[in-house]
């Protein structure tokens, strides 16, 4: 066995150097280096953006059902080649490496902070109990974490697939919370307000200050959802692919283009829609894997727009109990995390 890298780069077998998250495959043996850990997998959960595509793409759940799996037996974790994204899982410590920096025990149930696109999955259940038509995959089978991974335990007062959910989004509201608070009474857009990532997003806003949220979505019932929640101030109806009619909504809304906004859709061709609807010296935050980093920097040079534009990398210290904290102690989040976990039951 070569030596152990806390990136995982030994785990890597592609021909040339990269990281786990670059490689074509990973090693999945089950023996650990000292410093991994080894959890036996309870739930998966699809990244939104690959599970619409690969919902668009097979003609019913079966099909969405093998597709995860020839992946995941290919390549030796759950990459969509499609969308380049994973997702995240719950499960159980089953070994930890001697040399382990992650401070987990055997027994504890964790949610893994780090995405699948850079862990080592084997699923050993063929899925059997998982009927391709939700984001979150009944399983079992073991996946592997590196020195450099990151866990959270899973809440004993919640239910697991609340926790998931919440956790599998958490690097969004942490990081909206970080940018609002840069501004003196923001005005903050989220496109996407009713989805996971886009209903912490308005919650965190609010918390850290804004003076008017608006909550952009596609069509009634998200609107609907959304307003019985109570986390926006606004809540509009748009197409966020039209840029024009998405920056008319949120400054009628609002009274004004948004100082920050905030870009939680699973679908692509919002990018010029998100910088027209940004004011000047505002910041736009993508949190969409299906976001075009090209077509928005691009955009933002055609529409000579002064704004600054992050990417959501998921992490931020602290963000999966911030997360939690906001689940806890705002009743819309958690009442619209129930209602949209009940819809795919």
């Amino acid at each position: 066995m070569r030596a152990s890298d806390p990136t995982g780069l030994h785990r890597v077998l592609d021909d040339r150097v990269v990281l786990p998250q670059a490689a074509r495959r990973l090693d999945t043996r089950k023996e650990l280096w000292a410093d991994e850990v080894r959890i036996r997998v309870e739930r998966l959960n699809l990244d939104a953006a690959s599970f619409r595509q690969l919902e668009r793409t097979h003609e019913d759940g079966d099909g969405v059902r093998r597709a995860v799996l020839e992946i995941v037996a290919e390549r030796g974790k759950m990459q969509n080649p499609e969308t380049g994204s994973g997702g995240m899982l719950v499960g159980t410590v089953e070994e930890v490496g001697p040399e382990s920096p992650l401070g987990l025990a055997v027994g504890d149930r964790v949610a893994t902070l780090v995405s699948l696109t850079l862990t080592p999955l084997v699923i050993e259940d063929a899925l059997a109990r998982w009927d391709g038509r939700s984001e979150q995959v009944p399983c079992d089978g073991y996946a592997v974490l590196f020195g450099r991974s990151i866990a959270a335990r899973i809440p004993e007062d919640l239910p697991a697939d609340l926790s998931l959910a919440v956790m599998d989004v958490c690097g969004a509201p942490a990081l909206t919370r970080r940018v609002v608070a840069q501004y003196d009474e923001p005005v903050v857009a989220v496109i996407g307000g009713a989805g996971k990532s886009g209903s912490l997003s308005l919650a965190a806003a609010r918390s850290a200050g804004a003076r008017r949220t608006v909550g952009v979505v596609p069509v009634e019932s998200e609107a609907e959802l959304l307003r019985d929640s109570g986390l926006a101030d606004e809540v509009v109806l748009a197409d966020a692919r039209d840029p024009v009619a998405l920056r008319d909504a949120v400054t009628a809304a609002a009274g004004s283009t948004a100082d920050v906004t905030v870009v939680c859709v699973d679908v692509p061709g919002c990018e010029g829609g998100a910088v027209l609807t940004t004011s000047a010296q505002g910041t736009v935050v993508f949190f969409s894997m299906a976001t075009s980093f090209s077509a928005a920097a691009l955009g933002a040079e055609g529409l000579a727009a002064d704004v600054t534009m992050l990417v959501g990398n998921g992490y931020v210290p602290g963000h999966a109990d911030y997360a939690m904290q906001l689940l806890r102690e705002q009743p819309g989040v958690r009442a619209l995390f129930e209602r949209r976990l009940e819809a795919h039951s």
